[in-house]
Parts: structure tokens; C-alpha cells; sequence
């Protein structure tokens, strides 16, 4: 396992000000959402048009370092029963490959219904289905590290003195 695979709690110890890239990984595309930099808020940022690992890496690394990322979450496609399939092994595949390419930690974040949930949300608002199609990848990645966000505000905070 790659150094920089890290627990969600392993992100209170970043730099004040620092930004989380949440990441939902598909096989067509990949959608981004960006914290603000007190890490409370995930919004929407951009979809990826995948082509091949190499050339997914590279973008990616790239929208890193324009926004200064200090940390990537990436949505875990756990079976509803929380068992993992063939959509888990890709993610992880996904993730092994690109971990070598940067010092950034990783960590894992559940993402059942995430993608559910947001199509849910465009229909409640009337978006039609081109639109839905053209969001909801960056959306669903805004879901995830939502997610992330959230559970990291209710941990507590490192004790300075241990």
C-alpha cells in the first residue's frame, strides 16, 4: 500500500488554508469538486473526459496545483452492503497508479448514493436530461467531499501537546 493512502483523520494535521480535491471516479469521466480553504464547503468544479490513465493523471495533477490542493478524497463505490466489486477494484487500481505521481495524501471516502442522491436533486429541479448528464459527475464528486468535510468538522482536533 502507497504511503500517501491515508485515514480521512489524517487530514486535520494539514496547512491552514489548504484545499481538498474530491474526486468520482467513472469509467467515461471524472467528476472534481473543490473545498473552499476553510474546508467547509465542497462545490462543484469540472469534469475530466477520461482517455487513458496517463493522460487522466496528468490533467488531474494539473487542477491540483492551479488550486493548490493539499489533499485528494476519493469516493469509495462500496456494494450496498458495504461488500466491494468490480467498481471498487478499478477505483483502487485507479488510485494505485496515481499515488507514485504525487505527495499528496489520499484518503477513501464511502460514496453510496452519492450519484443517486444528486441525479434526485436535478430532478426535483427540473433539469433536463442533458443537463443532469453535463453535472452530474462534478456534483456527485461535491457530494463526496461534502461528506468528507462534514465528518472532518466533527472530529476532534489534534491534542498540540501529544
Amino acid at each position: 500500500m502507497s504511503a500517501n493512502l491515508v485515514p480521512l483523520e489524517a487530514f486535520l494535521d494539514l496547512p491552514d488554508h489548504a484545499r481538498l480535491l474530491g474526486l468520482d471516479l467513472g469509467t467515461k469521466t471524472i467528476g472534481l469538486a473543490l473545498s473552499d480553504v476553510e474546508r467547509q464547503i465542497a462545490t462543484p468544479l469540472e469534469t475530466i473526459k477520461r482517455v487513458k490513465f496517463g493522460l487522466d493523471a496528468a490533467a488531474l495533477l494539473k487542477i491540483t496545483q492551479k488550486h493548490a490542493v493539499a489533499g485528494l478524497v476519493i469516493g469509495l463505490p462500496l456494494n450496498m452492503d458495504g461488500s466491494e466489486g468490480p467498481r471498487v477494484q478499478s477505483t483502487r487500481a485507479f488510485i494505485r497508479n496515481l499515488a507514485p505521481l504525487t505527495a499528496l495524501p489520499i484518503a477513501f471516502w464511502d460514496e453510496r448514493l452519492s450519484t443517486m442522491a444528486v441525479t434526485r436533486t436535478l430532478l426535483d429541479a427540473d433539469a433536463s436530461r442533458a443537463k443532469r448528464a453535463a453535472v452530474v459527475d462534478k456534483m456527485a464528486a461535491a457530494y463526496i467531499l461534502q461528506g468528507a468535510l462534514d465528518r472532518l468538522m466533527r472530529m476532534p482536533a489534534a491534542d498540540p501537546e501529544s
